[in-house]
């Protein structure tokens, strides 16, 4: 039976921005990787992967789990896209400014499995970010498990499909914004008490 190399990763909060959420006032972290989210890992944790030839491709990373404890609501404060108005006559510098409400995730556990013991022994060396700079997750074990053990991971896992067989979940910065397709799977009880 194939088995995994697995690293979990752990944080205090995190977000992962829903395609559709650029000028949002209102959203919910999402609950799966996209490819590209996928991809970016990889690359952060392996830059020698960097380059043209393997752009689009995920080539490490072979499955991950996804879990959290609930959703906090947060407010963030952001700048419009128009930047700073000035008003001469006034001596104001004005910006447009807006209010989000963010819903970030608590707790969060991240489970990445990879082929060969090398390849997470690296991975285990580095803390990686869902999505946003700021919500660093840290590497807490490294297990070695078959994939029946990685199934019974409770969390959220999208599949990556084509558009036949899933729902479009965005596009890929890699791969020239080409649409990305998933088949989003629950294992277990996602939501962590």
């Amino acid at each position: 039976m194939e088995k995994y190399y697995v690293v979990k990763y752990s944080g205090q909060f995190g977000f992962i921005k829903p395609w559709t959420a650029v000028r949002d006032s209102e959203t919910f972290s999402q609950q799966f990787l996209t490819p590209s989210i996928v991809e970016g890992i990889e690359k952060k944790l392996f830059p020698e992967l960097l380059g043209e030839e393997n752009n689009g491709k995920i080539l490490k990373i072979k499955r991950y789990r996804l879990n959290y404890q609930g959703l906090d609501i947060q407010q963030e404060r952001t700048w419009s896209k128009g930047g700073i108005n000035i008003y001469k006559d006034k001596g104001q510098y004005k910006t447009n400014l807006g209010i989000l409400n963010r819903g970030v995730m608590l707790n969060p556990n991240l489970y990445l499995a990879f082929e060969n013991e090398e390849d997470a022994s690296k991975a285990f060396t580095q803390t990686i970010c869902l999505c946003r700079n700021e919500d660093l997750v840290f590497p807490i074990e490294l297990l070695e498990m078959n994939i029946l053990e990685f199934d019974n991971i409770d969390g959220f896992e999208l599949i990556f499909t084509d558009i036949e067989n899933g729902f479009k979940v965005g596009h890929n910065r890699f791969d020239n914004a080409s649409e990305m397709f998933g088949e989003l799977k629950v294992f277990g009880s996602p939501i962590r008490n």
